[in-house]
């Protein structure tokens, strides 16, 4: 989970939609801006590639027409962690508010075959260890149909963690052979692989964060 702050001011039609008795939050451009927000991923399990994406409430409106309208508690999710959030995780750490919110969560996974990730609290708050839980559900499933889905979803993570890890083993041959214009070339992919952008970046940045070699090298990307 990343911090990805919401464009102000809140989109024009959602004051107009709270009045009517069927009034539609995904009104106006609220997609395409929320869409842009989240850099077009997930921001619970950061999948890029999800086909199915929903306007999700970041806490749940129950009938409430403030929450149901209020730009701020909008996020946009895909279908399979929404419908494992449902109304059950209502004390997260906010991804929109919290410019601190790496620090709190540390995320691992090895590239083999059918390996779990591991995601873990940092400090003791309670809604780091609710999102933590949320998480470790959204990576594992719940039900034997969300268990599927968490088995292609983790397929896919691995396969981006193998690429990623296979461009930096690249990268360090090409230094240790004092190849520095090969090196140089592969900048550009490593820092796409760690940027906000990319699939699944939360779990790369921690593969930077996790070793010392990688930090020292690649820390200032980590913007």
């Amino acid at each position: 989970m990343l911090y990805l702050p919401k464009s102000q001011p809140a989109p024009d039609c959602l004051a107009h939609e709270k009045t009517k008795a069927d009034g539609d939050y995904k009104c106006g451009d609220v997609l395409n801006r929320l869409a842009s927000d989240f850099k077009n991923k997930c921001y619970l399990c950061e999948d890029k590639t999800a086909t199915s994406i929903n306007v999700e409430h970041f806490i749940a409106h129950k009938g409430d027409k403030n929450l149901k309208f209020d730009w701020a508690n909008l996020f946009y999710a895909c279908g399979h962690c929404n419908n494992i959030k449902l109304a059950k995780y209502n004390s997260l750490l906010n991804c929109t508010t919290d410019a601190d919110i790496e620090a709190k969560i540390r995320y691992d996974i090895k590239s083999f075959p059918k390996e779990l990730p591991q995601i873990f609290a940092i400090d003791n708050a309670a809604n780091t260890y609710q999102t933590v839980s949320l998480l470790l559900a959204i990576f594992n499933g719940t039900t034997p149909l969300k268990k599927l889905e968490s088995a292609n979803l983790r397929d896919k993570l691995i396969k981006e963690v193998h690429n990623f890890q296979s461009i930096l083993i690249q990268y360090f041959d090409y230094t240790d052979a004092e190849l520095t214009e090969e090196a140089n070339a592969l900048l550009p992919q490593i820092k796409l692989h760690i940027g906000k952008t990319a699939n699944f970046a939360s779990f790369k940045r921690w593969i930077i964060r996790n070793n010392d070699a990688l930090l020292a090298e690649f820390g200032q990307y980590l913007d």
